[in-house]
């Protein structure tokens, strides 16, 4: 769409995640670099999810309601005031690639939308995608590679 980027100091787009950052290790969440956010822009939502998941795709972390300014979201941290919605392991937080079998492809999928989400922590992927109809200004998705050891 534009121009708006996430990245991580952790990994390289299409490489692979470190363990520290999955079930195997400390299943914290990576560091994440933003930037390009168009203008306009109200808050960010960050999606990361898992594609290739037997069992259909497989929710890691939900967060909506970023603020535009935030240009870094820390290792194990979400950013001030950010919401989080549920897992598929149905916690309201960062759940780390584990996949049972295989190399398996993780998103990271940043959108810049033109208004924040009213929607009650805790709520699901479908519901916030659902809500993001009509505001997304841009989007971006840094893809991780995992396999466990």
């Amino acid at each position: 769409m534009g121009n708006l980027r996430l990245t991580s100091s952790a990994f390289d787009h299409n490489g692979d995640i470190p363990a520290k950052y999955t079930c195997q290790g400390d299943d914290i969440n990576p560091p994440l670099k933003i930037s390009s956010v168009p203008d306009g822009t109200t808050s960010l939502v960050l999606v990361v999810d898992d594609p290739d998941a037997p069992v259909g795709v497989w929710d890691h972390w939900i967060v909506w309601n970023i603020a535009a300014e935030t240009a870094s979201i820390s290792e194990n941290s979400i950013p001030q005031g950010a919401v989080q919605g549920a897992n598929s392991w149905g916690r309201n937080d960062y759940g780390g690639p584990c996949p049972p079998t295989g190399t398996h492809r993780y998103r990271f999928s940043l959108y810049a939308i033109s208004d924040a989400l009213a929607l009650a922590p805790g709520s699901s992927k479908g519901a916030v995608l659902s809500t993001l109809q009509g505001k997304i200004l841009d989007q971006f998705t840094l893809v991780g590679l995992y396999e466990k050891s």
